[in-house]
């Protein structure tokens, strides 16, 4: 059904039936098709705000060790300290080779150590930001400024939800709270607003979507709710170019299945009591990111085509432990918590995937902001600052070829020096798998024809079996 003939219908509607007959329309409208056949159904992003240290993680320096304690001098210009650099710093956790591919795995991940084999590396990632805010948008959106649709936005623009009772585009927060930038992490920007993501609560005491029930004394007769859908749709039809207001108007129609639907794709009980130890549930620390990653899994087997999960907030109240991977002061005490968040969630969604046979149709990815740098910082010497130059991310499933990896940075991992890899190439490459051509997926705004790529951007054709 056309645009102008769905206005042309809410004109002349007069009843709560033929608006139930509209909203079950809408709900089945064809979704535009991919470019080329695609390898990947759907796509989990774990994303870990703060800056995550690529020497003590993905990226295996042995140069940096046989440096550790003497100045350190990359031999160009520094790009971002918060305070004078230190000396060299090796990892803090030792590397061993892992799987068939062989690949180093640092110590901080023993559990993601056992999927190496179905994991890709990018380790020569690099940001045109060290600031998190623009950073964390960047990865995201592909500019650093705010106001660009996020990638789940164009993902599930370009190819809609095989959900008809769930947002297409889900988000669940850290339970600690935002990530840096906040929201506008997973806005629509000029797209329609309709495609911004839905975020949902991950605590276990929480309903899954805040206010989603009306209080008992507001609830009203159904007749009443078909009369006031009706007069929200001919409001909106005499305002056709008010996306945000058609998106609300959905919002309101989403809502009403997902007073069935959240509960049930959110309710764990009935998973079995060993995927609960799986995702160690009952751990304090891991626990919570565990619930997220378990609501993923149950996310995209209902449909759902972008989840979006954050392993960390913002720094909005001073703890013993960072919120997050932003590690100045003391990154074994930080990253050592992180990591084993981080190591047990993950880990558990890729063999949970795997042994349901949704691995091969998911697209799952783990990227961070910004690097850190390969010199201490911090009055005991045991930080890191922020890292534009360098930073790994990975990818799994989905078409990935597994044990392999891509680009290199220098010998001490400060800078990407083997195939420096912007978002733009990331973005192409997890589009390319979903069967989208990230140069034909674009969007008319203020005289531009806009991209997630903008004007870069290449397939990792190495990374695609």
């Amino acid at each position: 059904m056309s645009t102008s003939s769905r206005r042309d219908f809410l004109r002349t509607a007069g009843g709560g039936f033929g608006l139930m007959a509209l909203g079950d329309l809408l709900a089945r409208e064809p979704q535009p098709a991919g470019h080329h056949p695609a390898k990947a159904k759907a796509v989990i992003q774990i994303f870990c705000p703060g800056g995550m240290s690529q020497v003590d993680t993905w990226d295996h320096k042995p140069e940096l060790a046989k440096r550790n304690g003497t100045p350190f001098d990359p031999g160009g210009k520094l790009q971002f300290f918060a305070s004078k650099p230190g000396n060299c710093q090796g990892s803090h956790w030792t590397f061993q080779k892992h799987g068939a591919c062989g690949r180093p795995m640092s110590a901080l991940f023993p559990r993601l150590a056992t999927c190496v084999d179905d994991m890709a590396f990018v380790h020569s990632m690099h940001s045109k930001s060290a600031l998190h805010g623009p950073a964390m948008f960047m990865m995201n959106s592909g500019f650093i400024l705010p106001g660009f649709p996020s990638m789940g936005a164009w993902v599930t623009y370009g190819l809609g939800s095989e959900a008809n009772n769930l947002p297409g585009y889900v988000v669940l927060p850290d339970p600690r709270g935002l990530p840096p930038g906040g929201v506008l992490n997973w806005g629509a920007g000029f797209l329609p607003a309709k495609q911004q993501g839905t975020p949902m609560q991950t605590a276990a005491d929480k309903p899954p979507l805040a206010d989603l029930f009306a209080p008992d004394e507001f609830k009203s007769n159904p007749r009443d709710a078909n009369l006031l859908s009706l007069l929200n749709r001919r409001h909106a039809a005499g305002r056709p170019g008010n996306s945000e207001l058609e998106a609300r108007i959905k919002a309101y129609e989403m809502a009403a299945k997902l007073q069935l639907s959240a509960p049930e794709a959110t309710g764990i009980t009935g998973e079995s009591a060993a995927t609960q130890k799986l995702y160690q549930l009952a751990d304090e620390d891991i626990g919570p990111f565990g619930r997220q990653c378990l609501l993923a899994r149950r996310l995209v087997e209902r449909g759902v085509r972008f989840v979006q999960i954050f392993c960390g907030a913002e720094n909005t109240t001073a703890r013993k432990i960072r919120p997050n991977w932003d590690s100045h002061e003391d990154l074994p005490r930080d990253h050592g918590y992180w990591g084993r968040v981080l190591d047990g969630g993950a880990a558990a969604l890729l063999k949970d995937l795997k042994v349901r046979g949704l691995l091969d149709e998911t697209l799952v990815i783990c990227t961070t902001e910004f690097g850190r740098q390969p010199a201490a910082q911090g009055s005991q010497g045991q930080g890191r600052d922020h890292n534009a130059g360098a930073f790994t991310a990975w990818l799994a499933g989905g078409g990935i070829r597994g044990g392999t990896s891509y680009g290199a940075t220098d010998e001490l991992g400060w800078k990407a020096a083997v195939n420096p890899t912007y978002s733009y190439d990331f973005h192409a490459t997890a589009l390319h798998l979903l069967g989208i051509d990230h140069e034909r997926l674009s969007f008319y705004h203020n005289g531009i024809q806009r991209r997630l790529t903008d004007v870069h951007g290449h397939v990792i054709k190495e990374l695609i079996i």
